[in-house]
């Protein structure tokens, strides 16, 4: 990698910990720990009487402070608000993220110097709301977003740099087929990439955005829970917000002592009582066998759905701290007959790709000539909401479908609907089965201002030009008056351009947040 003018900057935003890399002056990759001395933060957010906590300490604050913390703001990342309120208001999940950002910033400019520029990893299943709101965050951080990278793609970059299949130019050896499984703390991802050379193209991606570490925490809490009532006349502690942080942070840790013992025990107080309940790996896997089914079932459809034999797969790569289960790579090696590749620390592989990927994209700014190619793939169906002239019902009509690779322009043939239209008003949704149903509503394009007089059933071209950063522009022809336009996105969801600028403004008035959030205490 060339050198630039600042590091090459890479941020794994995690649902449950972050990570930030650079790369050194000989071009590798290394993690830059926290202010703690942490390699991971947190990503726990306290909003406090006069300060601002990440990380760690809002951690441990969140027993007794529940009502002021922010945390799992990865899973509400596209929807206006984080799911709970703060202090009994609504706040957006890109504010509570670039917060988050913020710490990640200043604790590893500490260590590498000033920067700006970075690129953030998002899962691979991440609609476009959702990378959206991801850059938005990071604008309200401070920083400038060079791109958005899956999280699979990241780990497959940082795995090849470190694990001996590729030379130090990055070229693979031998022509590579690549499964990532990535289990992480709130999210799914499972990837298939070939590596050819210089060229990194991934081939499919499936997920699940709602499925991660954490679900496997909530299980042990239930049995917990459920044992706690049974001992102490049938009182519930996840009913307190604060009863239910503690159960979490006990059964966290009881999955991690399970990752290394076949036993523990669990030892919880609640109003006044306690109990203590040992827990085996066995029973852990089987109280969370139907979410490992999960898993398995997306990695064969998405192996089905790319068309390949598991004797086609050459390396099985596993990233995300959750994958660190001892019952995740048994289950893999037994379904692929692949030994899992766990060369570097599944904690690091994402950011340390990102950071790669980022002296990448500097590179090239800087007009340096790089034979390293990367290529993605859409998560999801993009296509228009429409209404079927025979049945009257809504029917999704996709223009461009899952896993192709990207760039890509695509198009379809659209008739308006009535004499003398003079707008048209398409819904660009994202995802859903063949009527609509579970789609995600991007946006509405709106075309105005179409000339008097136009027949019933005439031409509309629509067009969706998909980037690799997996953002949409949409372009609209009509042939029969020789007109074309280009077609504004009025994004459904997220913060609009006024938004933006309000909270940045608030941001960077930190104590008048705090008093928006917190009620001060006498």
């Amino acid at each position: 990698m060339a050198a630039s003018a600042q590091p090459a900057i890479g941020i794994d935003l995690g649902t449950t910990f972050s990570v930030v890399a650079f790369l050194d002056s000989d071009g590798r990759p290394k993690t830059i720990p926290n202010a703690e001395g942490d390699i991971i933060t947190p990503s726990v957010l306290l909003f406090e009487d006069d300060n601002i906590v990440v990380g760690k300490e809002a951690v441990k604050a969140a027993p007794m402070e529940a009502e002021y913390i922010a945390d799992f703001a990865k899973r509400d990342m596209g929807n206006v608000h984080y799911s709970r309120t703060i202090g009994g208001k609504q706040i957006p999940p890109e504010v509570v993220q670039s917060l988050i950002l913020e710490k990640l910033k200043r604790d590893a400019e500490d260590i590498v110097g000033p920067f700006k520029d970075v690129v953030i990893t998002v899962p691979a299943f991440f609609n476009e709301p959702r990378r959206k709101a991801t850059e938005d965050a990071g604008q309200l951080a401070g920083l400038n977003v060079l791109d958005i990278i899956n999280e699979p793609t990241a780990a497959a970059i940082a795995y090849g740099f470190q694990s001996g299949f590729l030379s130090s130019q990055g070229e693979s050896l031998k022509k590579e087929n690549i499964l990532v499984y990535d289990l992480g703390g709130g999210t799914f991802d499972v990837t298939l990439m070939e590596i050819d050379g210089q060229n990194y193209n991934t081939i499919a991606t499936a997920g699940d955005v709602f499925l991660g570490g954490m679900d496997w925490d909530r299980r042990i809490a239930d049995f917990v829970a459920e044992e706690f009532m049974t001992q102490h006349g049938g009182i519930d502690p996840r009913e307190s917000l604060s009863g239910m942080y503690r159960l979490l942070r006990e059964a966290e840790d009881a999955k991690r002592a399970l990752t290394a013992r076949l036993k523990t025990s669990i030892s919880y107080e609640f109003s006044g009582e306690g109990v203590r309940v040992p827990l085996s790996r066995s029973q852990f896997q089987s109280i969370t066998s139907d979410l490992l089914q999960r898993t398995l079932f997306t990695t064969r459809q998405l192996l089905k759905d790319a068309g390949l034999q598991w004797n086609q797969i050459t390396r099985l790569l596993l990233t995300g701290g959750s994958s660190r289960m001892p019952i995740v790579g048994e289950m893999l090696e037994q379904e692929t007959g692949l030994s899992p590749d766990r060369t570097i620390s599944a904690d690091e592989a994402v950011a340390h790709g990102a950071a790669i990927y980022a002296g990448l994209l500097q590179s090239k700014k800087m007009n340096v000539r790089q034979k390293m190619t990367i290529r993605n793939v859409n998560s999801h169906n993009l296509g228009i909401l429409v209404r079927d002239q025979k049945t009257n019902r809504h029917k999704s009509s996709t223009i461009i479908s899952k896993n192709t690779p990207l760039p890509v322009i695509r198009g379809k043939r659209f008739f308006t609907a009535v004499p003398n239209q003079r707008k048209i008003v398409l819904k660009i949704i994202e995802g859903g089965d063949a009527s609509g149903r579970n789609a995600t509503l991007i946006g509405h394009c709106k075309i105005r201002n179409l000339p008097p007089g136009l027949p019933m059933k005439s031409e509309v071209l629509v067009n969706f030009s998909y980037a690799e950063n997996g953002r949409l522009t949409v372009r609209a022809l009509l042939p029969q008056v020789n007109r074309e336009e280009v077609v504004t996105i009025d994004r459904a969801t997220g913060l609009n351009e006024s938004a933006m600028q309000e909270w940045g403004r608030q941001l960077n008035n930190q104590q008048g947040l705090l008093s928006k959030f917190v009620r001060r205490k006498k």
